[in-house]
């Protein structure tokens, strides 16, 4: 359990910084060393506390994924952009998986789960419209994307009381958060609003925190 606190207390110094660098102009060059070591030191933290179990393969997936979306999106332009986003839609898909192997209900379950569904999708539409305006490439994966996005996180809300929900979807709920203000920055504002940067990165490093930790939990 040392061994897991240091790691957890690493992985909070990392994020924390990385999300400094992210709000100033300058930061973008020491980023590629924040930015790479937050998703193999959350992951190495995960492993020294629950080393075994699905839901903890499949969690440790998703941070791969989470890894190879981060690394891209140090890039710019489309292909880069692109990459991240199939490398998070992956993430997405394995946080499910993980999140289901806690759960002993139905995903569409509950009234709630499906209304969150339902706006879910329709928020993944107008980002992705909103993405297609400008570059009609980007339209369709940004959408796919977010829909993608809120079944992890109505899988987030059906995990058992006692497998870490509360911290499973707080985890899941920040994620959300984190790309909203992410494509609301790109896609809306046209990346005027650069200190949306370190908004983006505090939610998303607080989010997979709070991910990993349900998955301790479970």
């Amino acid at each position: 359990m040392r061994t897991a606190r240091l790691l957890s207390a690493a992985y909070g110094a990392l994020a924390l910084v990385d999300t400094v660098l992210a709000g100033r102009p300058g930061g973008a060059a020491a980023r590629r060393v924040t930015k790479p070591l937050l998703m193999p030191t959350l992951a190495a933290g995960l492993l020294a506390t629950r080393p075994g179990g699905e839901d903890v393969r499949a969690t440790l997936v998703g941070e791969a994924f989470s890894w190879g979306g981060d690394v891209a999106l140090l890039g710019k332009g489309r292909r880069p952009f692109l990459t991240g986003v199939a490398s998070f839609f992956g993430a997405h898909v394995a946080y499910v998986v993980a999140f289901r192997a806690r759960s002993s209900v139905p995903l569409l379950g509950s009234p709630g789960r499906r209304r969150f569904l339902v706006a879910g999708g329709a928020l993944a539409t107008g980002m992705g419209l909103a993405a297609a305006r400008e570059d009609r490439a980007l339209g369709a994966p940004v959408a796919a994307y977010g829909a993608t996005l809120a079944t992890m996180v109505a899988a987030a809300a059906a995990v058992d009381d006692d497998h870490g929900r509360d911290l499973t979807l707080a985890g899941a709920a920040l994620f959300l958060l984190s790309d909203t203000l992410l494509g609301a920055r790109t896609f809306l504002l046209a990346g005027r609003a650069r200190a949306l940067e370190s908004a983006v990165m505090a939610t998303y490093t607080a989010g997979q925190w709070c991910i990993a930790a349900g998955s301790a939990e479970g």
